[in-house]
């Protein structure tokens, strides 16, 4: 039997600490992971480092690289167990993308497991799918949280229900510890 299917949403701009973690304890954890992006291409990623340079906010650094296996258009969210947002300034347009939000909103209608880091609350916000949950988020984005009808904490890791997330990179073991329990109540790993 092959191993279930997790999704990870990703773009240019994607935060790579939260995105390798997740693609290699995933895979580690026996899930087939699928790397989903605008279009099938080679993805940039940048690298943040909270290192006082500007006063509650963070420094920017060109990342590592990695290639998307298929295009939003091409997702049937269906066939995936669960879904990772990582963060970095990839949700700042991706939350834009018309099949960005069809795949996102398929997970919280239909109850799967979602998993996201730091700056992806502010792509899941707009699109309703916050309103009347739980969260955390990077504290600098935590308006959107509140705009999007959620309650904001400032703990991780925050579970709600089907939906996990964490503020930053620095939390991705917590992230991946409870993430890893949901996906376990509904699709374990292939053995």
């Amino acid at each position: 039997m092959p191993a279930p299917k997790i999704l990870i949403l990703a773009g240019d701009a994607t935060e790579d600490l939260e995105f390798f973690y997740g693609l290699q304890r995933l895979t580690e954890a026996g899930y087939q992971v699928v790397i989903a992006a605008p279009a099938v291409k080679k993805l940039k990623f940048v690298s943040h480092d909270f290192d006082g340079t500007y006063e509650g906010t963070f420094t920017e650094f060109p990342g590592k690289s990695w290639p998307a296996d298929t295009a939003f258009a091409d997702v049937d969210p269906d066939e995936y167990a669960g879904l990772f947002l990582p963060g970095g300034r990839a949700p700042e347009y991706l939350r834009h993308d018309g099949e960005f939000q069809r795949i996102v909103k398929h997970f919280f209608a239909t109850d799967k497991p979602v998993a996201h880091t730091c700056h992806a609350s502010i792509a899941l916000a707009p699109l309703g799918v916050l309103n009347g949950r739980t969260t955390t988020t990077f504290p600098g984005v935590s308006t959107e949280v509140e705009l999007g009808g959620g309650t904001f904490v400032d703990d991780a890791p925050v579970i709600d229900g089907n939906l996990v997330g964490v503020r930053d990179w620095s939390e991705n073991a917590q992230l991946f510890r409870a993430f890893l329990a949901l996906l376990g109540k509904t699709a374990p790993a292939a053995d």
